[in-house]
């Protein structure tokens, strides 16, 4: 790490999506970075999606055509930076009765289909969901539907990658490191770090807040009398069951509270349910799924699914809190999921740029947007690289995750096929670092492996087990006690 008195052109707070995605641009053109995040990478909100690169199909119904025509066109762009970790899925849409329309949903898919440009992915079908695989699996009355196309993301995977690509063109990257004062003066800002048991100063010559939910509390350090900015928080929470349907398809399910819920294949065995939008305040505690919201996702579920599910189905829980713009919407699920960059200037002349909203679909178009807004102070930085750049381990033949796998499986017979293939997800052409010297000890039959935990504490910031087992990768899932205790105690003595 730098020293006390390293001096950045740019200190990033936030160590989520839209904070790694602009340290990433920052410093490819150049700018000296520093990211701070209190806790893991992507320990919040950026792991607590829905896992999906998507345009936001609702989201036409409340007239965000900008928004969903930006975050169309950028699906692409990162299905071409990163296919190992983000891939095409298609998406069931049932007409149901007494909901939209059917012409409703027509007119709904055609605009999303053409609004953004769509080159990659197929379109819009009408399904018989009479016929397999959906007969048997939704309820008899639902007939017909509409398949259209969006993608699935290991989220907190797209974070690291982004700090990984940071580091890589000389970015600082402090985890477990929290900005603890922000202070300004004619020069820029000074700030307290409190990281690795002691505390450091950097001083910067501006700030880019991507706290999330802590936004507000982080403007407050360096700027006192500024009343709170247009911060509303929702909290968001999922579900997880053993797998209710075949195929590698997933369903959106209209409710009679004109949300939609998503029902979607995770992590092979199991089905992933989300998401709800619960208005939340500090005050209220731990940000966990409450039982209401457990029941409340069963019940949509059951509105569609031949075979009900309850509370004592569901395998494991989610939540995490979205720091949205607040549009002053009476609906939570109305408010507006674009983002805001509001700049204050505390110290004349060195911005401190704040992010409000925001989705991990627009964060790379939301640091470029950022960099515009402070070419003004970094006059000589270089322009705009992220759009055809891959990420770390994106950068196989044509994009083709598939052909890259066979080429890997016939490099290496030993490896058993299974974790082969959640090793190339996870990290793509980056995986002949793991490979190279042997897997070594696995930690239960779907567990992270020795190579694999040594590679994350050296290239992917991890300082402690639940790093591996819960963000960098999901292996925690499929483990039992007994075998995330027996990781955890080896990681510890390796690393202590």
């Amino acid at each position: 790490m730098a020293d006390h008195s390293q001096h950045y052109d740019l200190l990033v707070i936030g160590g989520g999506i839209n904070g790694t995605a602009v340290a990433r641009d920052a410093a490819g053109r150049g700018l000296s970075v520093l990211l701070c995040e209190r806790d893991d990478l992507a320990s919040h909100t950026s792991s607590a999606s829905t896992k999906l690169i998507h345009g936001g199909l609702r989201y036409l119904e409340y007239y965000e055509f900008r928004l969903v025509r930006e975050s169309l066109k950028e699906r692409e762009v990162l299905l071409r930076a990163a296919p190992h970790i983000i891939w095409p899925m298609r998406f069931v849409l049932p007409f149901d009765q007494g909901m939209r329309p059917k012409w409703m949903l027509r007119a709904g898919l055609f605009l999303y289909d053409h609004i953004g440009g769509r080159e990659a992915l197929p379109g819009t079908e009408t399904v018989d969901l009479t016929e397999p695989p959906h007969k048997g699996v939704l309820e008899s009355r639902l007939k017909t539907g509409f398949e259209y196309s969006d993608c699935w993301v290991e989220d907190a995977r797209l974070v690291v990658l982004n700090a990984v690509d940071a580091k890589s063109k000389g970015a600082k990257v402090w985890t477990r490191s929290e900005v603890t004062t922000l202070s300004a003066s004619d020069k820029g800002y000074q700030a307290t770090v409190k990281t690795g048991g002691e505390s450091r100063t950097v001083t910067a010559t501006g700030v880019v807040n991507a706290a999330g939910p802590w936004v507000d509390e982080v403007l407050g350090k360096a700027v006192r009398d500024r009343n709170e900015a247009g911060l509303r928080l929702v909290k968001g929470s999922h579900i997880v069951l053993p797998r209710l349907f075949e195929g590698e398809h997933a369903y959106i399910f209209q409710n009679a509270d004109d949300r939609v819920i998503f029902a979607i294949p995770y992590e092979r065995d199991y089905t992933l349910i989300g998401t709800t939008d619960v208005p939340y305040q500090p005050s209220d505690g731990p940000v966990e799924c409450s039982q209401e919201e457990i029941d409340y996702l069963c019940g949509a579920a059951n509105e569609y699914f031949e075979h009900d599910i309850g509370p004592g189905d569901v395998a494991w829980t989610y939540s995490g809190v979205r720091p949205l713009y607040d549009d002053k919407s009476e609906d939570a699920s109305a408010v507006t999921r674009d983002y805001v960059l509001q700049i204050d200037e505390p110290a004349p002349g060195h911005p401190l740029l704040s992010v409000y909203g925001g989705k991990i679909t627009t964060s790379r178009k939301l640091a470029e947007h950022v960099m515009e807004k402070l070419g003004d102070t970094y006059p000589d930085m270089g322009r705009a690289w992220t759009r055809d750049a891959p990420l770390p381990g994106g950068d196989m033949p044509g994009d083709d995750f598939e052909a890259f796998y066979r080429s890997l499986a016939e490099a290496h017979p030993d490896v058993p096929a299974p974790l082969l293939l959640r090793l190339a997800r996870a990290y793509g052409t980056e995986v002949e670092h793991i490979l190279d010297g042997g897997t070594g000890e696995q930690f239960g039959a779907h567990g992270p492996c020795a190579a694999e935990a040594v590679y994350l504490r050296e290239r992917e910031f991890v300082t402690q087990a639940d790093d591996v087992m819960w963000r960098r990768t999901k292996t925690g899932l499929h483990m039992s006690e007994t075998e995330r205790a027996a990781f955890t105690a080896w990681f510890d003595a390796q690393y202590a």
